[in-house]
Parts: structure tokens; C-alpha cells; sequence
């Protein structure tokens, strides 16, 4: 009998983080009131792409700079690195795929030792102008909006079953393609008010020991 192919697709920000690491940086250097535009991005009026892009464009500073500002104060969710053993010991790939930037997931989770997990995330540019922000999706293109959907329909496509790990609203519509949900924060409670069947979690232990058994 063959054997399920099964991917676990892990948000970042908020999920393996307690805090979202991009806000932090932009509260300590955007030239701008980078809030305007949190605010038009989560009441649907722009895209997480142009969020990302015009927010971004306020800060001036080069990557050191960026980490440095936050490498002491981003808090870990405990349990990361039994849950990623977990998901090897099954044979379970473990991506982690978010909405976030991929300068900064890839230099914390080298940080943690976990340099070898495999990231899908905003592809960052530094020039001396600022920072460059895109979205590139699984088959190459560059993508508004919909980025952690399109790596579900994607892994879908490719024969996996899909095991989703989340904590935002950003979360649900990829979290609805999947077969089965671990949720916490606002994503636990859009799960619930829409009858989602999700397992909840406050941390990777708890999920890790779900993957064990």
C-alpha cells in the first residue's frame, strides 16, 4: 500500500513567532506612517503584495541594520524544533510559506539551526534607494495576493496531503484547501465561527505530539 504523501505548510509571523517580525522592523524604521497602510491592506482595499511593496519603500536602512533591530526581542513559539524532528521521523516535509519577508525567516531559523527547512516567503532586494519587495509563486509567477493559497493548490497538484499551521486571518482561505488545520490566534477563531474543523495550539509541542502519534 503506498504511502500518503504529506507536506506540513507552517506560517511564520505569529505562528512560529509570537510577534510579527516585519511590523516590528517598520514601527522601528519606516519614514512614514506605515500604519495607513496596515489599515487599507486588512480592510480588503489593497493587496498584501501592495502592502508589502509601499510599506517597505519607507524604509531606508540596509539588511544588518534591519536584524539588529530585532534579534534580541523576537520570541520564539516553543516546541519548533521537536515539531520539524517529528515531521522528518514521519517522513512529512515541512515547509514554512508566509506572507512575511525571506531575509528575515531564513537568518532566525539559521539562528535556531533550522538554516536547512525550506522557505517560501516575499523575496526581498536591497539597494540604496530602499527595499524591493515581490511575490514569486510556485510556478514562477509574481503574485499580488493569494501567496500561501497558491503552495497549497500547488503541493495539492503535486499528490500531497496537506497539513496547515496557522495563527491569522491571512491564514483561512489556505487553511479551507487543506486536510487537516492546527490553528491559533485569529485563525482559530475564523475556524470556529465558520465550522472549519481545526486542532488548536499554543505551541509546537502540542502539535508536534499530534504528528508523533
Amino acid at each position: 500500500m503506498a504511502t500518503v504523501k504529506t507536506v506540513v505548510q507552517c506560517d511564520f509571523d505569529g505562528t512560529v513567532t509570537f510577534e510579527d517580525v516585519s511590523f516590528a522592523m517598520l514601527d522601528a524604521f519606516a519614514r512614514g506612517d506605515w500604519r495607513l497602510l496596515l489599515h487599507d491592506y486588512e480592510s480588503g482595499r489593497i493587496t498584501v503584495g501592495q502592502f508589502n511593496r509601499e510599506a517597505f519603500a519607507l524604509v531606508k536602512v540596509d539588511r544588518e541594520t534591519l536584524m539588529g533591530a530585532v534579534k534580541d526581542r523576537v520570541k520564539m513559539r516553543p516546541g519548533l524544533h521537536r515539531l520539524v524532528a517529528a515531521c522528518r521521523r514521519r517522513g512529512f516535509r515541512f515547509v514554512v510559506i508566509s506572507n512575511g519577508l525571506d531575509f528575515y525567516i531564513k537568518e532566525i531559523l539559521e539562528r535556531l539551526g533550522l538554516g536547512d527547512i525550506e522557505v517560501f516567503a516575499a523575496e526581498t532586494t536591497f539597494h540604496p534607494g530602499g527595499v524591493s519587495v515581490r511575490y514569486v509563486g510556485p510556478d514562477g509567477s509574481v503574485l499580488d495576493q493569494d501567496f500561501k493559497a497558491a503552495y497549497v493548490d500547488f503541493f495539492v497538484r503535486e499528490g500531497y496531503r496537506v497539513v496547515y499551521i496557522g495563527n491569522g486571518a491571512s491564514d483561512m482561505v489556505p487553511a479551507k484547501r487543506c486536510q487537516y488545520v492546527f490553528a491559533t490566534g485569529q485563525l482559530l477563531a475564523d475556524c470556529q465561527r465558520e465550522n472549519l474543523d481545526c486542532t488548536p495550539f499554543e505551541d509546537f509541542n502540542e502539535v508536534a505530539s499530534v504528528i508523533e502519534s
